[in-house]
């Protein structure tokens, strides 16, 4: 289970003191920050890794594994990582936001795997059901997703509960509502002998990518080989990972995270093939990676719309398109 990314954050420059990383080049390490701790979340990334894909293309990558209270976007603004995983399309709009200059360069995910889930109940079959009910979010979360459920469905924060990543509320309330990540709280309540009702966001419209790879613009500017390079590999790698021999990726996930066992890393898997997490959506006709510019414009439109980010914010310093494959 994972906190929702704060929409707002401090850029910290003065992490950079001391930690900041060397201009990333062939043969020469690349630190990749990933989001959370090791999970199957990450695997096309473990994959490239574990099966030189990174080297072959001459990468040396060190995987910098995330966790409570560590921000991707603090990180890599001071330059203390070369790349970092974006969790949302929060997250390089926040960069532009704070005038640091960090793209995203690639979305592993097309869907976000953000989901709110119930008991089995009749009066809830969509998430337009769920308009006041209480329902348990995360802090960050408020800022983010629930932006959306707001302009969206009409949610109001009268119907925020605090969730603190205890499952035992939900278990013990039938009447709950609560938020999750689609490859953990279901797995977690399902062996307690819950099945839930599952509702991902991504498929009631949320325009959100994740699982990006943010690259600052020095980086893109003065080795833009290397950064495609990353792209390509780690495309390779997700392609791999879901459809290839993963048991090398998954051997360094949980080595990484202890707490990642197989049944969880296979039931992760499962729901990122069943709904189209890596696949869906415009990878379908474009490839695993893939962005557009509708898509981006779409979440920040939705955004303006609800006074999240100022309209005149340019909203295209936060991606770029020139490394994705061309189909």
């Amino acid at each position: 289970m994972r906190a929702t990314a704060s929409l707002m954050f401090g850029v910290a420059l003065g992490l950079a003191g001391g930690l900041a990383a060397h201009p990333a080049a062939a043969d020469e390490k690349i630190v990749f920050a990933t989001d959370w701790k090791a999970e199957a979340e990450h695997g096309g990334f473990y994959q490239a890794f574990a099966t030189g894909l990174y080297k072959k293309r001459g990468l040396d990558v060190v995987i910098h594994e995330g966790g409570p209270g560590i921000d991707n976007q603090q990180l890599i603004a001071a330059g203390a990582v070369d790349m970092a995983m974006g969790s949302n399309s929060f997250f390089p709009l926040n960069m532009v936001q704070a005038g640091a200059p960090v793209k995203a360069v690639m979305a592993a995910f097309q869907k976000d795997p953000q989901v709110l889930m119930t008991h089995p109940r009749d009066d809830i079959k969509t998430l337009a059901d769920m308009k006041g009910k209480p329902i348990m979010i995360a802090d960050g979360s408020i800022t983010s997703f629930w932006v959306w459920l707001h302009a969206k469905f009409g949610f109001e924060d009268t119907q925020i509960r605090k969730y603190t990543f205890n499952m035992a509320p939900w278990l013990v309330d039938k009447n709950a509502i609560q938020q999750g990540y689609l490859s953990s709280e279901p797995y977690m309540v399902g062996k307690e002998g819950v099945t839930p009702q599952v509702f991902l966001l991504a498929d009631y419209g949320y325009p959100s990518y994740a699982a990006m790879v943010m690259v600052p613009q020095k980086l893109i500017d003065t080795k833009p080989e290397v950064v495609k390079a990353f792209v390509e590999a780690s495309i390779e790698g997700w392609h791999d990972y879901l459809y290839g021999d993963n048991k090398a990726a998954n051997e360094l996930i949980k080595k990484d995270n202890p707490d990642e066992t197989d049944d969880l890393i296979a039931f992760g898997i499962s729901k990122m093939k069943e709904y189209g997490i890596v696949t869906g959506g415009d990878a379908e006709k474009s490839g695993i990676g893939t962005m557009t510019d509708a898509r981006w414009k779409s979440f920040f439109d939705v955004m303006v719309a609800q006074k999240v980010y100022p309209a005149d914010l340019d909203y295209k310093k936060a991606y770029t398109l020139e490394f994705l494959p061309k189909k």
